[in-house]
């Protein structure tokens, strides 16, 4: 049997966390004071509603090992015999670390254990992570290996496409994602940034002129990067506002051709932290 875990940046919706087994080990968001525990003790969106009158910038922190550990225990005494860990990227949090170090104590622990643990740094964020746990669960169902599952994320997971444009700089100003002279240009030129994933770590990649443009953008290069054969869902995310993903879904539906199936999910609040409210996003596997 095949655990399939992470932690909750993928920002897996509920249902989709029940429907494939998937458990996620939550990070700590601290917020004037107090720690919460990310989609466990504060709900995203709780914390859109509260972020503007916050006295601090919240920060983040990695789950712990012991976290990790306990769900790798819990699977063991589950009869199951393999372990996916696929954490956010190691560039971007500390996840990846703890997720290995639980991985240690657990073989200090039981040394003579027959159960393999094998611990993949994404080079992702937020639902890029959710993009691969979703197909690794996928081929889980239809009898693939867990040598070949683990092959397919260290294969593809550089390839997983990263497309997140935000309606506020602030955020992204104040948790250092964005340079001030970078967000005062855009904000001057009414610009907003398209950032994706280049080695493990945030970059912009585009500016465009209102929601629309970026909208358009991410449509366009879905059809000029889009791995047809790989791709067989597609992940719309979004902060504070459905109605944006909804439209995305529907532009990618009439002017793609893409007739896989096209989630929309709400991204948590650890990486809500950055992106802010208005924050829309897409991933695929590109060419």
């Amino acid at each position: 049997m095949i655990k399939i875990m992470a932690d909750s940046t993928c920002d897996l919706s509920r249902e989709i966390l029940e429907k494939y087994d998937i458990s996620t080990a939550p990070l700590k968001i601290n917020i004037d004071g107090n720690s919460y525990k990310d989609k466990v003790e504060l709900d995203p969106d709780t914390f859109y509603s509260m972020l503007e009158d916050l006295k601090e910038f919240p920060t983040t922190g990695a789950p712990s090992p012991a976290e990790y550990l306990a769900i790798m225990e819990d699977a063991v005494a589950s009869g199951h015999t393999h372990i996916l860990c696929i954490c956010m990227s190691s560039g971007t949090s500390g996840s990846y670390q703890s997720a290995e170090l639980a991985k240690d104590y657990f073989y200090e622990a039981n040394p003579t254990s027959p159960v393999h643990i094998h611990v993949i740094d994404s080079k992702c964020m937020s639902h890029g992570s959710g993009w691969l746990l979703i197909k690794s669960a996928l081929l889980r169902e239809r009898g693939a290996t867990f040598e070949e599952i683990v092959g397919f994320n260290e294969q593809y997971k550089a390839n997983v496409k990263h497309f997140l444009s935000v309606d506020d700089l602030n955020h992204l100003i104040k948790s250092g994602r964005i340079s001030n002279a970078s967000a005062m240009i855009g904000k001057f030129l009414m610009l907003k940034p398209v950032m994706t994933m280049k080695d493990g770590k945030g970059a912009v990649v585009a500016k465009e002129r209102g929601r629309k443009r970026v909208l358009k953008h991410y449509v366009e290069e879905f059809k000029k990067r889009n791995d047809a054969e790989q791709t067989e869902f597609v992940i719309i995310g979004y902060t504070s506002d459905p109605a944006i993903a909804e439209t995305l879904k529907v532009k990618m539906q009439e002017e793609t051709g893409f007739a896989g199936e096209i989630h929309i999910m709400q991204m948590g609040v650890a990486v809500g932290t950055h992106v802010g409210p208005g924050g829309i996003s897409m991933f695929f596997v590109e060419k």
